[in-house]
C-alpha cells in the first residue's frame, strides 16, 4: 500500500509541477517538436534532439518488462505503455500505482511480448542509445551546447519537463526490474543482487545492459534452462 500510496503522490506532484510551476511554454514549441520529430535537426542545440530520441526508447524499455508483468495484473500494462510514447512517466506512473508485485509468469507468449523480450531488442537499444548519446556529446561544442540547454531548461516547459521526464524514467524502474529478475529466474541467483544495482543506479544504460543479457521468459512458468542462470547459480 506504500508502494502504491508513493507513486500516486508521485504521479500527482509530477503532474501539478508540469502544468504549474514548470516555466511557461514557448511560442515555437511546437514548431521545435515537428522539427525533432522529422529529423530536421539543424541549428538545434544536440543535446535538446538527443534527450527527445532517447525518450523514445525509453517506452520500449518499459514495454521489455512491463508487457510481461501486465499479464499477471488486473488491468493490462499495453495502454500505459503505449501512451508513454507520447507522455512518458505521466502514463506509467499510473500503472506501477496501480500493479501489484508479480514474480511469475504464467501464460503463453504472444508476438510483440517475444519481440520485445529478446535480449536482441535489448541489444539495438543499447546501440540507439550510444549513438544517441555520441551525437550530443561529439556535435558541436559540448561546453556552449550545455549552456543552451540549461538556458532552454529555465525558460522552456518542454525542455524542462521533458528532462525532468527523463530524471523520472530512470527513478521508478526498479519494481519492474526487481520482478523481471525474478520471472526469469535470476534474482535468487549470485548475479542478481548485482544485475539489479547496475540497471536500478545507472541511468539508461544499466537497464539497457540488463534487457541485452538476460534469459529470455519461459512460457507457461517453467525454471529458465541458460548459460546465464547456470553460471550465476554456481
Amino acid at each position: 500500500m506504500i508502494r502504491k500510496t508513493s507513486f500516486a503522490l508521485l504521479w500527482l506532484g509530477f503532474s501539478i509541477y508540469a502544468f504549474t510551476i514548470a516555466p511557461p511554454s514557448q511560442p515555437d514549441t511546437f514548431d521545435l517538436i515537428i522539427k525533432l520529430s522529422s529529423g530536421q535537426w539543424d541549428n538545434i542545440n544536440p543535446l535538446i534532439v538527443t534527450l527527445f530520441n532517447l525518450m523514445g526508447i525509453w517506452p520500449m524499455i518499459y514495454a521489455g518488462m512491463a508487457l510481461a508483468d501486465g499479464v499477471g495484473q488486473k488491468l493490462p500494462a499495453w495502454p500505459f505503455v503505449t501512451l508513454s510514447f507520447g507522455i512518458g512517466a505521466f502514463a506509467l506512473l499510473p500503472y506501477l500505482a496501480l500493479r501489484d508485485s508479480n514474480q511469475t509468469f504464467n501464460a503463453k507468449k504472444s508476438l510483440l511480448l517475444k519481440v520485445v523480450d529478446s535480449p536482441w531488442t535489448g541489444r539495438f537499444l543499447m546501440l540507439g542509445a550510444l549513438a544517441l548519446l555520441g551525437y550530443g556529446t561529439l556535435n558541436g561544442d559540448l561546453a556552449a551546447n550545455w549552456n543552451d540547454f540549461i538556458g532552454q531548461w529555465r525558460i522552456s516547459r518542454f525542455i524542462n519537463v521533458m528532462s525532468l521526464d527523463f530524471c523520472m524514467l530512470c527513478a521508478i524502474v526498479s519494481p519492474l526490474l526487481k520482478d523481471d529478475m525474478a520471472k526469469r529466474g535470476l534474482w535468487q541467483t549470485s548475479l542478481g543482487p548485482v544485475l539489479f544495482w547496475i540497471g536500478a543506479l545507472v541511468p539508461l544504460l544499466g537497464v539497457l545492459f540488463y534487457l541485452s543479457v538476460r534469459p529470455p521468459l519461459r512460457e507457461f512458468g517453467k525454471e529458465p534452462d541458460t548459460a546465464l542462470s547456470e553460471a550465476s547459480a554456481q
